[in-house]
C-alpha cells in the first residue's frame, strides 16, 4: 500500500509502497477515506516529545485522525464488522486496564498513541491497523462523510472533552481560547455550542476571522496587544471563567492562566515543543491566592463520542466547519512545513491516498 513515511525529522516524508497491515486477532484494518493533518503530527515530524518517550523514529508512518471503512477484522473481534464506517481515536486503549474499565481509556495505562510509535503505525497511508477494535473503533452516524469527521479522532473530540467533561463551562460563561489552530478553532465552536461567550486569541488575523465565523464574540490579535490577559479582563469585566491553552508554548499557557477571574479554570490541552520540553513556569502564588484550577486534558474516551454525535444530529455542532481544505497524500509534507510558521487555518484533510 502507499504511505507517507518519516525518514528524517523535519525533512519531507517519503511517499512509498509498504506492506499492507493484517489484522491481529483482536484488531481490524481500516481502509482510509480521510485523515486530518494535525499539529501533533508536526510535533512527531519535528522529533519532539522525547521527554514523554514519544520521539518518532525513522520508518514511522504518522497520522492519527483517520476515518474510513473496516476492510478486515481478526478472529476475536465481536462487534466490528467489515464495511463499518468508523473513526479512530488517536490514543488507543487496551480496554482492560483499571482506567479503561472506569471509562477513562483516553489515559489507558498501556496507551498506544496512533502514529507515534512503531507498534501503532499511523494513517498517512491507504490502510491502518487498529488493535482491540471492539474497544477502539467508533462507528460514525449515517449520513456523515469521512472528510467531515476526520478531525474527530483528535482535535475536535479533544476540545469537546476538555470543555464539556474536564472543565465546568456553563451558559453565559466567558471562555478564552489561546491559539486558534485546529484544536483552538474546534474549541471556539464547541464552547459557543455549550452556551459560552468566547474570546479567541491568536497572532493571525485570518485565524481570528475564522474564529469569529465559528462563534467567537470577541477576538484579540496578540501581536497588536501588549497585555493579553489585561485585554481579556477588560472584555470579560474581570477575567474569563474558563481559559484554554490550545498551543502549548510558555506565552500562551501563561496568558491563559493570567486571563482568568478568581476561581477560574485553566485547561492545558497544547503539548510543548523543544523550547519548553514539558515544563512551563506559571504564576503559582497568584493561582493560590485566587484559587485558580489547573486542568490537564487529553483526548476523549470513545465511549462518549455519542455526545458529540447527538449534537451533530441536531445541528448544534458542525465539525466540518473546521475543515479548511482537502489534499492528497503527497501534499502532507508541505502542510507540515506550513505549520512551522502557523500558516495553516483549520484542519487540512487528506482525502486521496493513491
Amino acid at each position: 500500500m502507499r504511505a507517507a513515511v518519516l525518514e528524517e525529522h523535519g525533512e519531507p516524508l517519503s511517499i512509498e509502497e509498504v506492506d499492507a497491515p493484517e489484522p491481529a486477532p483482536d484488531g481490524a484494518v481500516v481502509e482510509l477515506e480521510a485523515c486530518g493533518v494535525c499539529r501533533s503530527d508536526w510535533h512527531g515530524w519535528q522529533g519532539d516529545w522525547g521527554w514523554l518517550g514519544l520521539e518518532t523514529q525513522p520508518g514511522q508512518i504518522l497520522g492519527h485522525e483517520p476515518a474510513g471503512r473496516v476492510a478486515a477484522v481478526g478472529d476475536e473481534v465481536e462487534t466490528v464488522t467489515e464495511g463499518d464506517h468508523v473513526a479512530v481515536p488517536f490514543n488507543l486503549g487496551d480496554g482492560s486496564c483499571p482506567r479503561c474499565q472506569r471509562g477513562h481509556s483516553n489515559i489507558c495505562e498501556n496507551v498506544m498513541p496512533l502514529g507515534f510509535i512503531e507498534q501503532a503505525q499511523g494513517a498517512f497511508a491507504e490502510q491502518v491497523h487498529v488493535p482491540v477494535a471492539d474497544h477502539n473503533l467508533v462507528e460514525l452516524p449515517d449520513g456523515v462523510s469521512s472528510v467531515d469527521m476526520a478531525g474527530l479522532g483528535c482535535r475536535f473530540m479533544t476540545s469537546f472533552h476538555a470543555l464539556a467533561h474536564r472543565a465546568d463551562v456553563g451558559a453565559g460563561d466567558w471562555v478564552s481560547i489561546h491559539g486558534c489552530g485546529g484544536v483552538g478553532l474546534s474549541a471556539v465552536h464547541i464552547a459557543d455550542a455549550l452556551g459560552a461567550n468566547v474570546v479567541a486569541v491568536d497572532l493571525k488575523d485570518e485565524k481570528l476571522e475564522k474564529a469569529e465565523s465559528l462563534g467567537a464574540v470577541e477576538t484579540i490579535n496578540a501581536e497588536d496587544v501588549g497585555d493579553v490577559p489585561g485585554e481579556v479582563s477588560a472584555i470579560t469585566d474581570g477575567g474569563a471563567h474558563v481559559s484554554m491553552d490550545a498551543l502549548g508554548i510558555a506565552t500562551t499557557s501563561q496568558n491563559s492562566v493570567s486571563s482568568l477571574d478568581a476561581r477560574g479554570q485553566h485547561i492545558q490541552v497544547g503539548l510543548t515543543t523543544q523550547d519548553e520540553q514539558g515544563v512551563i513556569p506559571l504564576p503559582s502564588d497568584a493561582m493560590v491566592m485566587q484559587e485558580i484550577e489547573f486542568i490537564g486534558s487529553l483526548g476523549m474516551p470513545p465511549t462518549r463520542y455519542d455526545e458529540i454525535f447527538r449534537m451533530v444530529s441536531t445541528g448544534k455542532l458542525e465539525p466540518e466547519k473546521v475543515v479548511s481544505e482537502t489534499i492528497g497524500l503527497e501534499d502532507v509534507s508541505d502542510k507540515l512545513e506550513a505549520m512551522t510558521d502557523f500558516e495553516t487555518v483549520g484542519i487540512p484533510v487528506i482525502d486521496s491516498f493513491n
